[in-house]
């Protein structure tokens, strides 16, 4: 994240940091500037700070002057830790806003719109659900990466920093497979009767959940969820630029899986067709990319076939079925249904049931 820090120091924080609470030193020395007309830029960063050292050896982006005329420079504790939580909303803001639209407008069925249990007004809910989310969230997740970027986690630059050669590669599988077995296990305790009432009910909320339904949480929940993502680079190392690369893919898997697309036939990925499953009869498939905890923890639940053909996943008997099954384990798991289904939905209800 310190490659992520720089840039936005270089080309955001600087200025506006320096504006906000600028130095008293560089004060000084513009007053002095006035009346010595030799008073240099060099002598002031000087006064400032230490010289600049890169976040990465592939990056190299020489600050400007704002970079050496604030109180707070770019190594305080306090500046960096306000500074990540701001980029933290910001990162979670678009690539939500961005992925889950692109997802909603070209991979969403629309159909979805008329199934019995798609709330009224669904669409705003979700957004304002991960709207108050986010910046929950960035309070609990922007402390990890402070302590990233002030170097007690074992991220590395060159590829040469790496174990051993082939861990430049095998990173990726390993992160993916660590943090699916953690995830597993969370997301399966917020599941517990005296934790899901309170936390991931939330999420729950969406029967029939859209791209945006992937970060309307609780921020507690979300964040909890996440917390296996944070601790991997702290345990294991893991190559700076390819943590950003697992940050950007997390985020467009968890809007992937609740597009409601159902290509994955696989019975080993967790794609979006289990997913369903999850969000319809609430005690199955806990998993995030794979299916592999859920078949050892016997809680995998194999997609109806009826999902993978747009014709029959959108049937007035699929729908009754999953509706009579879903109504069951709903009232097993929540006790009375509060959500508000619109009166037209209560009407299209009606019919298959």
């Amino acid at each position: 994240m310190d490659v992520v820090l720089d840039l936005f120091e270089t080309f955001l924080f600087d200025r506006l940091y320096a504006t906000l609470l600028p130095s008293s030193k560089v004060n000084a020395t513009a007053s002095y500037a006035h009346d010595v007309a030799t008073s240099t830029f060099t002598s002031m960063r000087e006064m400032a700070t230490p010289a600049y050292q890169p976040p990465s050896q592939f990056l190299h982006i020489e600050p400007s002057k704002y970079a050496y005329m604030s109180a707070w420079p770019r190594e305080n504790l306090y500046r960096q830790g306000l500074s990540l939580y701001t980029i933290t909303c910001i990162f979670g803001f678009a690539l939500y806003f961005v992925f889950a639209s692109l997802s909603y407008y070209f991979v969403f069925d629309k159909a979805t719109f008329t199934h019995p249990k798609f709330l009224k007004n669904q669409i705003r809910l979700e957004m304002a659900q991960t709207c108050r989310s986010i910046p929950g969230m960035a309070v609990l997740t922007a402390p990890c990466f402070l302590l990233e970027v002030r170097g007690y986690s074992k991220l590395y630059d060159a590829p040469s920093d790496a174990p051993f050669a082939l861990y430049n590669l095998i990173q990726f599988p390993f992160f993916i497979l660590f943090t699916d077995a953690i995830i597993y296990w969370i997301h399966r305790g917020l599941h517990h009767p005296r934790i899901y009432k309170h936390l991931h009910k939330a999420h729950h909320k969406w029967i029939m959940p859209t791209p945006f339904a992937s970060h309307a949480f609780h921020p507690l929940d979300g964040f909890a969820q996440s917390i296996p993502y944070h601790l991997f680079p702290f345990l294991f190392p893991l190559q700076k630029f390819a943590y950003i690369a697992l940050f950007l893919f997390i985020n467009f898997w968890t809007i992937m899986i609740h597009d409601g697309e159902y290509v994955a036939t696989s019975q080993i990925i967790n794609g979006a067709a289990c997913h369903t499953m999850h969000h319809l009869y609430f005690n199955y498939n806990y998993g995030q990319f794979t299916t592999i905890w859920d078949r050892l923890g016997g809680s995998y639940r194999k997609p109806n076939e009826e999902l993978f053909s747009r014709e029959s996943k959108m049937s007035k008997t699929e729908w009754e079925r999953q509706c009579k099954e879903m109504e069951k384990l709903q009232r097993t798991v929540e006790g009375d249904d509060d959500r508000d289904y619109g009166e037209e939905m209560h009407h299209l209800q009606k019919k298959v049931t």
